[in-house]
């Protein structure tokens, strides 16, 4: 089948210009002017601009976390993400049974993903132990499986400790492989929520107050200075919230260190601490790290348009505000960890970001599609629009606008923290391998269409 996308503006990390895009069985053919449009489907984008389908990195799909299960399967969650211009994903994966090998949680995700995500996506490895068999099968995943990501978590119980980290980073180096990490200070963190909870302050405030933005920033430190000391071992910076862990990340960019990269959230740019000062409301946005200042959402936009920031992601992880979130009611502790997001980003970013002048169309398609797949070993298949590259496509409309609201949005979660945000620009369109999926916020794609992607090597790993 041939589509040709007509009278468009193609937007890549690096340009903005007219052309037509012209994808035949699911592959962009050709970008460029005057292309032969015999016999193909024509869709006009006469004032839109033409993006590359949103990459997002950062998900957690049927996730059990402790007693809770996020609310979006691998189908209402991709739904979702396409209908808010996003055509792949890699995931995070859960915490499995104590002392399993890695290869459990990837047959586990097969079974919860395959079969009904509809677009395409990847896993993440999920590192909760560290011995010899561990440090063997991320090779033996890469190699095939294509999972060349292996998520490291510096709190929760699971967490590794610093001998731990180090063999890994170390076998990372050795095997071309990334390491993503969730970064906050373990001890500091435990001492505040137990003391706390002592006090009797547990309302959704006490949350943040108990992951002080110190508690980020020391352990982004720590994971930089042991990459350095494994060899500049290639690891990632996930959910970046604060000033104070961006400042640690310029000061390991000045000294010279190239192989890390960081990331952000949609709701690290755009929400702050207001949102705990309800004692109910405030359970929405109960998320780790949580929601910091006024102040750190503006330095974070300074990161993305200097390039401190690599990637923007969405950490979506919902839960029902109804339902798993009212376990936090009289207790921050007791609530889950997370919120949705996956179909809010590509949106808010272009609004916030882009229609506000605080980053380019360039700079979005950067953090948005290219550098993620870049940085997780998808490039040049996804996140570009170029020859040979799948026909994930999403047109939006500039002029167009919208009200974020939870009952247009198609999670499984009944809330969106973004309620009421007036935003510019809208999608009107998004394909995914060629395929129209979403027209007009309906989503018009199959169960199942989705593919599993062997990933190759991080440009972090060269």
């Amino acid at each position: 089948m041939r589509t040709i996308i007509q009278n468009g503006t193609v937007v890549t990390e690096s340009a903005v210009f007219a052309a037509d895009v012209l994808v035949e069985n699911g592959v962009i053919q050709a970008v460029g002017k005057n292309l032969d449009a015999r016999g193909a489907q024509v869709i006009d984008a006469a004032g839109k601009y033409v993006l590359p389908g949103g990459v997002d990195v950062h998900t957690h799909m049927d996730l059990q976390a402790g007693a809770h299960r996020a609310v979006d399967d691998f189908y209402t969650g991709t739904v979702a993400a396409a209908c808010g211009g996003t055509t792949t994903i890699v995931d995070h994966m859960a915490f499995g049974p104590k002392g399993c090998s890695l290869w459990h949680q990837v047959e586990e995700y097969h079974r919860l993903a395959d079969g009904k995500a509809v677009i395409d996506y990847g896993f993440h490895g999920v590192l909760q132990h560290v011995n010899g068999q561990i440090l063997r099968e991320m090779g033996e995943l890469a190699d095939r499986e294509g999972i060349t990501s292996f998520k490291a978590y510096l709190t929760y119980d699971d967490r590794l400790d610093d001998s731990a980290l180090f063999q890994v980073l170390r076998q990372a180096r050795e095997d071309g492989l990334v390491i993503p990490a969730h970064c906050e200070n373990d001890g500091v963190v435990n001492f505040l929520r137990g003391w706390y909870k002592s006090q009797g302050l547990t309302a959704p405030i006490y949350h943040a107050r108990s992951r002080p933005a110190g508690c980020e920033a020391e352990a982004v430190s720590r994971l930089l200075h042991l990459a350095a000391l494994a060899g500049e071992a290639p690891v990632y910076v996930v959910h970046l919230s604060s000033a104070a862990a961006l400042a640690e990340v310029r000061k390991a960019r000045a000294a010279g260190q190239r192989h890390f990269g960081v990331e952000t959230c949609t709701q690290y740019l755009t929400l702050t601490e207001d949102a705990y000062a309800d004692p109910q409301e405030g359970l929405k946005a109960i998320m780790s790290p949580p929601l910091r200042t006024g102040a750190d959402c503006e330095a974070l936009w300074g990161g993305l348009a200097d390039g401190s920031i690599d990637a923007v992601a969405t950490d979506h992880c919902p839960f029902r505000f109804a339902v798993e979130k009212q376990y936090g009611v009289g207790d921050f502790t007791a609530c889950p960890n997370g919120a949705p997001g996956v179909e809010e980003r590509l949106p808010v970013l272009y609004s916030e970001g882009v229609a506000k002048g605080r980053i380019t169309l360039p700079q979005l398609v950067r953090l948005a599609c290219t550098g993620p797949s870049l940085l997780y070993g998808l490039y040049p298949q996804k996140g570009t629009l170029q020859p040979g590259a799948d026909a994930d496509v999403v047109i939006l409309d500039p002029n167009g606008t919208r009200t974020l609201t939870q009952t247009e949005l198609h999670s499984a979660a009944d809330y969106t923290c973004y309620e009421g945000m007036e935003l510019a620009g809208r999608i009107d369109l998004v394909l995914s391998r060629g395929e129209v999926i979403v027209q007009d916020n309906q989503f018009l794609g199959r169960k199942g269409a989705g593919r599993y992607l062997k990933r190759g090597r991080s440009c972090l790993a060269e």
